[in-house]
């Protein structure tokens, strides 16, 4: 079955929640967002594949370093959208898209058409950041022994890199010439 819709439809709260103009909606509204996130990943991949890391100054191989940083941080968060792109589609063609996971009540139209890979109405969605944000009620897990240290590890590593990264920026600025007090004193309070 095979639903065409008009130019420029756009759902309304007058239609009944999740006709299958609706859903076509959705459905084409998410297929286009996945093909997107998917072609913006392959540039990216294209990018990097045509990208050298192997510069003889250490500033340009730490701005190399930090921009292939944050682009394999962004393709995993591609990754992860399109996977949950994925699982919209499914609900979708399983009859469930568009309720609420918790409460089972519809999620409102304006949020699906700004998030539609939303599984929460809004109230929820809030009372799950509220039961997730530390220091409001939730417990902090307590780690006992060597699993401690290995997270306390685990945990300085990003640390001890972000800060490499920023000191080979600084060494940079200032091979270039540019204000580097200011730089430094921005920067400063980072490493």
């Amino acid at each position: 079955m095979s639903i065409t819709l008009p130019q420029n439809y756009r759902p309304t709260e007058r239609e009944p929640f999740m006709n299958a103009m609706q859903q076509e909606y959705f459905r084409q509204k998410l297929l286009k967002w996945k093909g997107e996130l998917i072609e913006e990943s392959n540039q990216t991949l294209q990018n990097m594949q045509e990208e050298s890391l192997a510069q003889p100054d250490l500033a340009d191989r730490a701005t190399a370093e930090t921009d292939r940083s944050l682009e394999l941080r962004t393709r995993d968060r591609f990754r992860k959208l399109i996977s949950k792109i994925d699982s919209a589609l499914k609900s979708i063609e399983e009859g469930n898209y568009g309720y609420c996971e918790e409460t089972g009540e519809p999620i409102s139209l304006k949020r699906l058409e700004a998030r539609p890979i939303a599984t929460l109405s809004v109230e929820a969605q809030e009372r799950h950041e509220r039961r997730e944000r530390p220091g409001r009620g939730s417990v902090p897990r307590r780690l006992h022994g060597d699993q401690g240290a290995a997270r306390e590890r685990d945990d300085e590593r990003p640390r001890l890199r972000h800060r490499a990264l920023k000191v080979g920026l600084l060494a940079r600025l200032h091979v270039q010439g540019r204000d580097f007090e200011n730089h430094a004193r921005t920067l400063g309070s980072f490493l």
